[in-house]
């Protein structure tokens, strides 16, 4: 008896087994993601051209990364700048994030998702992930956004 118990209890362990996997083998990757792109900018903060980020909660565009780069003064020495490519259907031409009047917020206008400047949040809409992150480095006067 104890032998058909065990026989059964294997069995039903296979059938559970099997049906995780077939789900499981169902389900894709998401290749849908914002590609990795190399990113390596030098900017001094005290030139003209980035005379909006003297003040904290200032911002500006930059050329780089996979659709731009947004740079955000977080606080007297620390800086953040995140791609302009947003997370939902980035592969899209209008993936594009641009910074709301607020200039704490930014938004895809293609989809409504919105983002939070200050740690790159999803705040509203289908946007699945934070916004992608480069690192920044500070020195005073000489900013490097790289990763």
């Amino acid at each position: 008896m104890q032998v058909k118990a065990s026989g059964t209890i294997s069995k039903i362990l296979f059938f559970s087994l099997a049906v995780l996997l077939t789900i499981s083998s169902g389900c894709k990757k998401d290749e849908d993601a914002i590609p990795s792109v190399q990113v390596n900018i030098y900017i001094y903060t005290t030139d003209a051209e980035f005379a909006d980020l003297n003040a904290v909660g200032g911002w500006i565009y930059l050329t780089g990364g996979v659709r731009g780069i947004i740079v955000y003064r977080f606080s007297q020495d620390e800086f953040m700048a995140y791609d302009r490519n947003c997370t939902y259907q980035p592969s899209e031409s209008d993936a594009i994030i641009e910074v709301e009047q607020s200039g704490i917020t930014a938004i895809d206008n293609s989809c409504g998702s919105k983002f939070l400047l200050t740690d790159g949040s999803v705040l509203e809409g289908p946007a699945p992930d934070i916004l992608k992150r480069y690192e920044t480095y500070f020195d005073g006067n000489l900013l490097r956004i790289y990763n």
